[in-house]
């Protein structure tokens, strides 16, 4: 064995690690590879041990992980960008093992090492790696490669951007799901990618093949792509081409698509625009709030505030008020819970009037929910009622709840009602603090149930 300070020490140690039965000592030698790569030299790292971490692909996902995630920051120590390209074997090995985390930080590192790297490196090098991957005969080759077009596509000749387009067009119809899976994940990043002009043909006929997926995994991720492609057509185009998707995909026989609408509405809106909002996706909203599965109503109710945000009061008031006030008491409590973090920011949108008329009632019917992180979600927010309502009122309807938490039988409540004074005390006023909080702290001072702080 050579000693510390001779040429081959650094790799001999590498190797003897990598070898040894136990996992954590091939971690930390994975985590040591700057220290190794300094001590090697540029023009050895290159030569030796960047092809020695290439025939070491077969460990453990943990010590592979940490390969794909060193790799990716390795750039500085093989002699900058002009060998960037010697990264990308070990890379594109990660990129077809079986386990997912390792698959996704290689094609991350990837990206780096892609964005970093010269036009004709991209053009000679990643390309021809895409390439490779979206022909392997594992799935989680072709699974990997959709997450990289995006990277070379710009730089590319136009020949090669045709095939480039071509082959992601095999993708999205490949035969196995979870590489349809992917290719409608990294839609949008590749669409953000190409001219306008295929964006119209190529594009939006990809997406077409994606959102009427058998599949439901494949569809719900295809609803990520309608925000992004919306972005980038004019209007008129999204609301041809991406509009009714939406409607459609509202009402899918899946209820995991119809929670992924739920969560993407919003942006989904800011890319169609007021008018079709309006007369179109409001409904389509509506049905959300009173969909038959919780999960997609606790999605909806997590998005309401936004959703109001881009109305004007009139329509929030006509047709999501009503529904809101059907989920105060909805049968789920994390329904109720996902509406009370979110229903105080409605104040400014409705009003004082409307809040103290329509929304008051329904912030004290969840202020009196048998649920504390119902009433906690609520008080937590209430700097946001009160620039509306004006503190008297606020005072008076939020001080039973207080009390109520204040006195729960679980010491964690307690806990976090103790978290929310500060806010309580600067929004309620000196006053209500010495007549109502003052003695609530006090009492606190003496509980038994609360964990000492070491």
């Amino acid at each position: 064995m050579a000693k510390i300070g001779e040429p081959l020490y650094p790799i001999a140690v590498l190797i003897d690690e990598l070898k040894n039965d136990d996992i954590n000592l091939r971690l930390n030698s994975i985590r040591k590879l700057p220290i190794i790569g300094k001590a090697l030299g540029e023009e050895r790292s290159r030569k030796e041990l960047i092809p020695f971490l290439g025939d070491n692909s077969d460990d453990e996902d943990e010590v592979l992980l940490a390969m794909a995630e060193e790799l990716g920051r390795f750039i500085p120590f093989i002699g900058g960008v002009e060998h960037a390209h010697v990264l990308l074997p070990p890379l594109e090995a990660l990129c077809t093992v079986e386990e997912t985390c390792v698959r996704d930080k290689a094609v991350d590192s990837l990206c780096q090492i892609g964005a970093a790297m010269k036009e004709d490196a991209l053009v000679n090098s990643f390309i021809p790696l895409i390439k490779r991957l979206a022909s392997g005969q594992w799935f989680t080759a072709r699974v990997s490669s959709c997450g990289l077009f995006h990277i070379p596509y710009p730089c590319a000749p136009e020949q090669l951007k045709d095939e480039l387009r071509f082959i992601y067009n095999q993708l999205c119809q490949d035969d196995m799901p979870m590489v349809r899976r992917s290719a409608a994940l990294n839609l949008g990043k590749f669409a953000a990618t190409i001219e306008p002009v295929h964006l119209k043909t190529d594009v939006l006929s990809l997406f077409h093949v994606l959102t009427n997926d058998d599949q439901d995994s494949v569809r719900l991720l295809a609803v990520e792509s309608c925000a992004a492609l919306g972005k980038l057509l004019e209007p008129q185009d999204c609301v041809a081409n991406i509009l009714p998707v939406i409607i459609s995909f509202s009402q899918d026989k899946s209820w995991r698509v119809r929670y992924m609408v739920a969560n993407q509405l919003y942006e989904l809106c800011e890319a169609v625009g007021p008018e079709p909002t309006k007369m179109d996706l409001v409904p389509a909203y509506v049905k959300l709030l009173r969909d038959n599965e919780a999960e997609v109503r606790i999605a909806a109710a997590g998005k309401v505030t936004k959703f109001c945000q881009i109305l004007d009061p009139k329509h929030a008031i006509e047709h999501i008020l009503p529904c809101v006030k059907e989920l105060s008491s909805d049968s789920s409590q994390h329904v109720r819970s996902a509406l009370a973090s979110v229903i105080m920011g409605m104040t400014p949108v409705l009003g004082k009037d409307a809040t103290i008329e329509l929304l008051l009632p329904i912030f004290l019917t969840l202020l009196k929910d048998e649920v504390p992180d119902v009433r906690l979600n609520i008080i937590s927010k209430l700097d946001q009622v009160n620039q509306v309502i004006g503190i008297d009122l606020l005072s008076q309807s939020l001080l039973p709840a207080i009390v109520q938490l204040a006195e729960d039988k679980h010491w964690r409540v307690r806990l976090a009602l103790i978290e929310y004074i500060p806010l309580l005390s600067s929004q309620l006023g000196v006053d209500f603090f010495d007549d109502k909080l003052g003695a609530l702290c006090m009492q606190w001072l003496e509980d038994k149930d609360i964990p000492k702080i070491p």
